[in-house]
């Protein structure tokens, strides 16, 4: 009689959300056993996941002995953090508990955070410095880890403040025009968080920044005009109008705008074959750029 394989457990932190979502789907597309861990598990993002194949948990940053049964015979995890739910303090408690929660466990024997990319690079953007000083206290704890660190997401430009822009015709960021920066979307990080997840003793002790392209705000707008079927012209937003809604967000685009962002795209591109790396251009043509505002759209 055959001896079934040893399928290895992986907890995805974040499942119903964009990054960890992505991370679930393409682990589940593998083959590998997923338990996607979330806040809410009556969500239709938490039963999508069901359907797909995943083990759906509970699991509260703020509710150890939820992470603690969450965490139980898993063997390996997807972690992620964020300070916008709450704040950047918030952020490391809530990302240190579950790191500490993950190491009592006994079972977790390699861990994927995903942080952004040149976080360990003294940035002074809050948001990117407290990733790395919960990357600082994964190197910590004895178990093996993998870093990812994903540059700027495409998939952030499919929300109603791009959308609102491109109805005028624009699209506008506190940004050069001409300043090239690194993008990748949802799916690319998911499917190498996949790749490394279902690889440990290859990525094991390394930091990787990722991105699938590199392109200027004015090369965008060149793209936006292609899929949207109308004229877009890049506009650069004043510093002071970003600092009014966030000094985080203010912060990083200064910084950007300065520093720029570095990710080896073409190293990356080489290396990994195995993952479908999207331009921007393929990423946007994928896209519904429905341009009618929402109180204008049909109901389904």
């Amino acid at each position: 009689m055959t001896q079934a394989i040893y399928q290895p457990i992986v907890a995805v932190t974040g499942a119903t959300g964009v990054q960890g979502g992505a991370t679930a789907r393409a682990l589940l597309s593998q083959g590998s056993r997923v338990r996607a861990l979330t806040r809410n598990p009556s969500s239709a993002a938490a039963e999508e996941l069901r359907r797909l194949g995943a083990e759906v948990a509970y699991a509260d940053f703020d509710d150890r002995a939820g992470l603690d049964a969450a965490l139980a015979g898993a063997d390996a995890l997807f972690a992620m953090s964020t300070p916008y739910v709450v704040d950047v303090d918030a952020e490391l408690r809530q990302a240190f508990a579950l790191l500490d929660a993950a190491a009592a466990s006994k079972a977790v024997r390699h861990i994927v955070f995903t942080s952004a990319a040149n976080a360990d690079r003294g940035t002074g953007i809050p948001h990117f410095d407290s990733k790395y000083r919960v990357e600082l206290r994964l190197r910590d704890l004895g178990i093996p880890w993998t870093v990812i660190a994903p540059g700027n997401f495409m998939d952030n430009y499919t929300g109603e403040s791009t959308m609102s822009g491109l109805r005028e015709g624009r699209f506008a960021l506190p940004l050069p025009a001409d300043m090239p920066l690194p993008f990748i979307p949802a799916a690319d990080i998911g499917a190498f968080a996949a790749l490394v997840l279902r690889h440990p003793e290859e990525f094991a002790g390394r930091r990787i920044d990722l991105a699938s392209d590199r392109l200027t705000c004015a090369e965008i707008a060149e793209i936006f005009s292609g899929v949207c079927g109308r004229p877009i012209e890049f506009a650069t937003v004043p510093f002071d109008q970003v600092d009014a809604h966030s000094s985080d967000l203010a912060a990083m685009f200064r910084y950007l705008a300065v520093k720029g962002m570095d990710v080896d795209v073409e190293g990356l591109r080489r290396d990994h074959p195995e993952v479908a790396w999207q331009t921007f251009a393929d990423w946007a043509a994928a896209q519904d750029w429905n341009l009618a505002s929402p109180e204008a759209r049909p109901r389904t």
